[in-house]
């Protein structure tokens, strides 16, 4: 066992793809414990742990990311965020805020919002007089907004290999989303006069407020057709997604006339490349995570925690703890497929529900995306804008601050965050 995590560590420290490190780790982990024999069953273990009907929701929500990105009607979506509340002091901030969380029910990736934004209100917010790592930190700090609304990728793998319902993991995330975004957008009013945030140059105006309604109007209901279909047992996810695509296609197409064939071949391939990365992790780690299973380390894990404590309080302490250290090193991809069996059955041994407990661990995992050493969306902001990672993790410590008060909050207190989800099963 020793050899195998040693090996793994190593491999992440000189910087292997996640997805060969968990391979190589898996494979030796077989021949540890069995032999060359053992090496007949990582091919199966591989394709058993893609062999899900629901992930195919990923690459279809992923597209049509990419469709919306493409075709301009990110842009509208922050026209009409801006329409809506950027006469306010910090309100190009504010907007990001909002256009977060309407993107957010499109794509449900958080890298895909900071890109998106990362080329758009970035250097929007640049021009109209505030500090790029504030405007980065802004961008980030709203990104993660993108995974906890629904339809989020990260709920999609945790529902499918948690056995845990995708739908009833996508009614917790929206409170929590919603959450963050208020917050922020507190925190942005809190600094507004602190740092002299800029008004905008258009003041309060309905007519605008309702031109960028009517130019945004069918982009903004798509969430609604994602979420209805999928909340009231109309689609599948997998089914919402592709109906996602179509529909993006389509007013991308017919409506706005912003699509080229050319466009829609290099999103094809784009989409192909993300997803082909996060099924490479997911089939690796499958062999990991048997390996760990064999092995007996989830259950070793959760007994130690129930020997440090047997007050569930304390042991919620002691899980978002793990999820945020071990989110600063390995992609959330990964760390997800790995830690969810081992954290999982020690949720439901101090009684927290199944839903509760994924809402839980996918947010915490989310707010990783944000934190240093390996947060993917600093990386991404960083290359999209040329800014320092270092400059833009400083201007976003009091947003980090607030999204963890969040976590602890969604962990806590059970009753907001399953109000949804038990309004669901109530009807």
């Amino acid at each position: 066992m020793i050899l195998v995590l040693v090996l793994f560590f190593f491999f992440m420290l000189i910087g292997l793809p996640i997805g060969v490190t968990l391979g190589v780790a898996g494979i030796v982990g077989l021949v540890q414990i069995g032999g060359e024999n053992f090496l007949m069953m990582a091919p199966k273990r591989y394709f058993e742990g893609l062999d899900l009907f629901t992930f195919m929701a990923m690459p279809f929500f992923i597209l049509a990311g990419e469709i919306m990105n493409r075709s301009g009607i990110t842009e509208k979506l922050a026209a009409f965020a801006d329409a809506l509340i950027g006469y306010t002091r910090g309100g190009l901030a504010h907007s990001n805020m909002i256009a977060s969380v309407l993107f957010a029910g499109m794509t449900g990736a958080a890298v895909a919002d900071t890109a998106a934004f990362g080329n758009t209100l970035v250097p929007a917010m640049v021009k109209e007089g505030y500090s790029r790592p504030f405007s980065c930190a802004v961008t980030v700090a709203g990104s993660i907004i993108g995974p906890t609304i629904p339809p989020s990728n990260l709920m999609v793998i945790y529902g499918s290999l948690m056995g845990v319902s995708i739908a009833g993991l996508f009614a917790a995330g929206i409170l929590p989303g919603l959450l963050i975004c208020l917050l922020c957008m507190a925190v942005i009013a809190a600094l507004g006069k602190r740092l002299n945030l800029p008004k905008s140059r258009h003041g309060f105006s309905l007519m605008r407020i309702l031109w960028a309604f009517k130019s945004s109007f069918l982009a903004i209901v798509m969430p609604g057709i994602i979420l209805g279909g999928i909340l009231f047992g109309i689609v599948t996810p997998t089914e919402a997604a592709a109906i996602a695509v179509f529909y993006a296609l389509f007013i991308s197409v017919a409506v706005y006339r912003a699509l080229k064939f050319s466009d829609i071949v290099d999103m094809l391939i784009r989409t192909a490349r993300i997803t082909g990365i996060v099924f490479l992790i997911i089939a690796s780690a499958s062999i990991l995570s048997w390996w760990m299973t064999f092995m007996q380390i989830p259950q070793k894990i959760a007994d130690f925690f129930l020997f440090l404590s047997s007050n569930p309080d304390v042991i919620i302490g002691l899980i978002l703890l793990l999820l945020l250290v071990i989110g600063m090193f390995m992609d959330i991809n990964a760390a997800l497929i790995i830690l969810a069996p081992v954290l999982a059955p020690l949720t439901a041994k101090i009684g927290m529900d199944p839903v509760h407990a994924g809402i839980m661990i996918v947010l915490a995992l989310n707010i990783s995306l944000m934190t240093p050493p390996v947060g993917a969306c600093l990386f991404v902001l960083s290359s999209v804008t040329g800014e320092k990672i270092e400059r833009i993790s400083v201007a976003l410590i009091p947003f980090l601050a607030v999204e963890l008060i969040v976590l602890f909050i969604v962990a806590y207190w059970d009753n907001l965050t399953m109000f949804i989800p038990n309004l669901l099963r109530g009807m």
